[in-house]
């Protein structure tokens, strides 16, 4: 709690066609929390986690979920050496969306830079979010809905809680940068739209024909505005959204395999 030795994930559950429901690509979820947990030290059952997962949804009655898992480390002094703390994990399920969801966004450029990979590694680390609380912040005081972090040199990196995308003449580009979270939406986006993965320039990203940012929480959500540039239509971001809300509902048999039934 004092020093932001916690881990997360953002995990989505989904009432499928079926009519159960389904966790979305919770094996990847639980390796990337592993990993987290792994830089603290921190013993993560990814098995046993996922089975709490799946308990809580069944005992909360959610079928269309947002899925919060978190381990930390707990008592034992207030002192910088985490070995010797408790360890602790928790699983929580709420109906209601708590990022974007998926609306026409705002987007501004934030004067404040992502954490570096070289001091913070890219993981769901909670103290980390401090940056992206920070930044949220300071745009939605200047009147837009999310903020957009650049590098020094210029480039892309991410927004505070979701992976950008571009579309030029029909080309859909993910950008790739070293200090973003390796997003599981994201790997999901490049295998459905066979997006090429690169740096990607703040100049190039406001001469695209569409601008999106995906995210668990976001899914797929159209960028209207970034700073003073105003995007038009965007029906490959349509196309690609309405093609993930298929596949995440057990609507598209080929990518059935990403689905966990609760």
């Amino acid at each position: 709690m004092h020093y932001g030795t916690a881990v997360f994930e953002g995990i989505r559950s989904y009432a499928t066609a079926d009519g159960g429901a389904a966790v979305f690509r919770l094996p990847e979820h639980m390796e990337r929390m592993r990993k987290g947990a792994d830089m603290f030290g921190i013993e993560f059952d990814a098995e046993r986690a996922t089975q709490a997962t799946l308990a809580t949804l069944r005992a909360n009655g959610h079928r269309d979920a947002y899925i919060r898992p978190l381990t930390w480390m707990g008592t034992g002094s207030i002192g910088l050496d985490v070995d010797p703390l408790t360890q602790h994990l928790m699983i929580a399920t709420m109906a209601k969306v708590v990022h974007l969801g998926g609306a026409r966004t705002r987007l501004t450029v934030s004067p404040w830079k992502r954490n570096p990979a070289t001091s913070m590694p890219p993981l769901k680390l909670s103290g980390a979010y401090v940056n992206s609380i920070l930044a949220k912040r300071e745009a939605k005081q200047r009147g837009f809905d999310e903020a957009l972090f650049t590098d020094d040199k210029g480039y892309v990196v991410e927004c505070t809680g979701a992976n950008v995308f571009m579309v030029k003449n029909g080309v859909v580009t993910s950008v790739d940068h070293r200090d973003a979270l390796p997003g599981i939406t994201r790997d999901t986006m490049i295998e459905l739209s066979g997006a090429e993965s690169r740096e990607v320039t703040l100049h190039e990203l406001l001469d695209a024909d569409e601008v999106f940012v995906c995210g668990t929480a976001a899914e797929a959500t159209a960028i209207a505005v970034l700073d003073r540039r105003e995007f038009g239509d965007n029906p490959v971001t349509r196309e690609l959204a309405a093609l993930y809300g298929r596949v995440v509902r057990g609507q598209e048999a080929r990518y059935a395999s990403w689905l966990t039934a609760v």
